[in-house]
């Protein structure tokens, strides 16, 4: 008589010979796995070049987790299993240097803000100045990159008129805790307007994109960093390196980044 695991075993092996017959390696589980703690912003962009990097590296199985830089830097802080770290903020990043956490870091990519509208546009907003007239705005909370560039943006809009920065701010009817959060918003209609990084809005086909003029705007540094313990292991640089590989560059270019800053 047969034991029960017996049994399952040979309803499951000719399902597993299939597999290996039509599917090959991915049936295999990959024999090294990165773990990659980066910023919402860079979801589209991260995701092309992870199926890029395991494209060229069938063996390392990159795995991507995004959130505000804030929190992935507390979850880093906390001993969360990170081996690469890509912040919208060099504070956060810088943090994490002088903490120990992250033993060395490199510029990824440059970014800047834009203001984002529904494609309807309902408050009828066609350049930048015309801000004040969105009855619902929506900004990064304070604590988040996105939030606290714009917040440094708005200080620079004397040349709009005295309360320019107070006028919009009065228009604020949420601030989010990343800036996906916050450009849903908008995509979903509940907001007449938002600020956003770039390579957000190049990413929607639900927004329209307002420009920030260039002596009002503010430059968002992206950085890489290698978090403690991941020193040595070559799949680790091997992602660096595609990272910074003309490849690399151009996956960042092509979803709204500024590379080589």
């Amino acid at each position: 008589m047969h034991h029960p695991s017996q049994r399952w075993f040979s309803l499951l092996r000719p399902l597993a010979v299939l597999c290996m017959v039509f599917l090959g390696s991915a049936c295999q589980e990959r024999g090294e796995v990165v773990h990659i703690f980066a910023a919402s912003s860079l979801t589209e962009a991260f995701t092309e070049l992870e199926q890029a990097f395991e494209a060229a590296h069938p063996d390392t199985d990159v795995r991507l987790q995004f959130a505000g830089s804030q929190i992935l830097r507390l979850q880093i802080e906390q001993g969360a299993d990170a081996h690469v770290f890509a912040s919208a903020n060099r504070d956060h990043m810088q943090i994490l240097v002088a903490s120990g956490h992250v033993v060395e870091m490199q510029p990824l990519a440059g970014n800047e803000l834009v203001v984002i509208v529904p494609r309807s546009n309902p408050s009828q907003i066609q350049r930048f100045a015309d801000l004040p007239r969105a009855r619902r705005l929506v900004i990064g909370n304070r604590n988040v990159p996105v939030g606290e560039y714009a917040l440094k943006m708005l200080e620079r809009t004397t040349s709009l008129g005295a309360e320019f920065d107070t006028q919009v701010l009065s228009r604020v009817v949420s601030e989010e805790n990343n800036v996906r959060l916050v450009r849903a918003k908008v995509e979903l209609g509940e907001a007449d307007a938002a600020i956003v990084y770039r390579s957000d809005a190049v990413a929607s086909e639900r927004v329209k994109m307002v420009s920030i003029p260039a002596p009002i705007n503010v430059r968002a540094d992206y950085t890489m960093g290698r978090v403690g313990g991941s020193q040595g292991r070559a799949d680790v640089d091997r992602w660096f390196a595609f990272v910074a590989s003309p490849e690399g560059q151009a996956i960042l270019s092509r979803n709204g980044f500024e590379v080589n800053p």
